[in-house]
């Protein structure tokens, strides 16, 4: 394999320094599925933690070299799931926390982030303009500034996922995996090309999000000036360079799918699965669902990523009813 910014014995290392809490999540094949999809699903759940996605396995490696190095204090800007991730592993190591976001992201990741004693900033914009505002605070303060998928370790401790893909029986045939960023893609790839040789790695990402995999397509950055999506996890318009070189040498493929498949996929893992999840989480059966032909027959993992979902919204877009006392 070619070279990569990742390397697998320091995501072996990185697993020794992250909380069992967030390591060996459940594998299982979901067979209630199967018939809607028409291909063997297994379903690799990320949300079963206390930031309920597979962020902190990526700060809880950053959080722990900043305790080790005396470090006190760092910043990140987030859509949510990040922010939150940061703030708990922060917490537990004495580290000062503050969450830059968009002050039009998911309220519910907001409030957890304030829960979990960050302190948080919001901008106007989106999240690229969380982004910016983050450095600045990086530079004036000069404090350690996490840069999700940047930084080696976000990539390296989702990575830490593809390791417990790879010892699993019986292997699989193709990973779909939410792209955003890239930490979660590049890392599950870099060990799935590894490790798990003749696995194909297909990257999913929103027809209203779409920078990171035109980019993959076309082997350079490309942004955009808007994203359009529910899935706001994965709504970034600016790729980083070296990120895209790490994908380019780890996907096998990078696909766009609509709104509706996504909504569609939420409601599916919810009646198949009794999974609530938010949309980046969904991403997987909606590819499934936009190209059956491709996936017939053979045995795909998913990745479901994360959880934190504003709960009315979930209940409009997978079309169950509101229950209120």
């Amino acid at each position: 394999m070619q070279e990569t910014r990742l390397d697998t014995a320091r995501i072996r290392a990185a697993r020794r320094v992250i909380d069992p809490m967030f390591l060996d999540t459940p594998l299982y094949r979901c067979e209630a599925l199967e018939p809607h999809l028409g291909c063997a699903v297994s379903i690799k759940l990320e949300t079963a933690n206390p930031v309920r996605s597979f962020k902190a396995r990526g700060t809880e490696v950053i959080a722990t070299r900043l305790a080790d190095a005396g470090s006190r204090a760092v910043v990140c800007a987030s859509a949510g799931n990040l922010g939150q991730a940061l703030a708990w592993s922060g917490r537990g190591r004495g580290l000062d926390v503050t969450v830059v976001a968009s002050r039009f992201a998911t309220a519910a990741k907001l409030d957890r982030i304030r829960a979990l004693g960050a302190r948080l900033e919001l901008v106007d914009g989106d999240h690229e303009a969380a982004r910016e505002r983050a450095a600045d605070i990086a530079r004036h303060d000069g404090i350690r500034l996490v840069e999700d998928s940047l930084d080696i370790e976000t990539c390296e401790g989702a990575a830490t996922i593809g390791l417990e893909l790879a010892d699993a029986a019986p292997s699989f045939d193709a990973v779909l995996i939410a792209l955003g960023g890239g930490a979660l893609a590049t890392g599950v790839g870099h060990v799935a090309k590894d490790l798990m040789p003749g696995v194909e790695v297909i990257c999913v990402q929103p027809l209203g999000a779409p920078a990171m995999t035109r980019s993959w397509h076309r082997g350079r950055v490309v942004t955009t000036d808007s994203t359009d999506t529910i899935a706001d996890g994965v709504a970034g318009r600016r790729p980083l360079p070296a990120v895209l070189d790490d994908l380019l040498l780890v996907a096998d493929d990078a696909v766009l799918v609509r709104e509706a498949s996504i909504v569609t996929g939420m409601r599916m893992l919810l009646d198949h699965a009794g999974l609530v999840v938010e949309p980046s989480a969904a991403l997987g059966v909606a590819a499934i669902l936009e190209d059956h032909d491709r996936f017939a027959g053979r045995h795909v993992a998913t990745i479901v990523c994360g959880s934190n979902v504003d709960m009315d919204a979930f209940h409009r877009w997978a079309g169950a009813p509101v229950h209120r006392p």
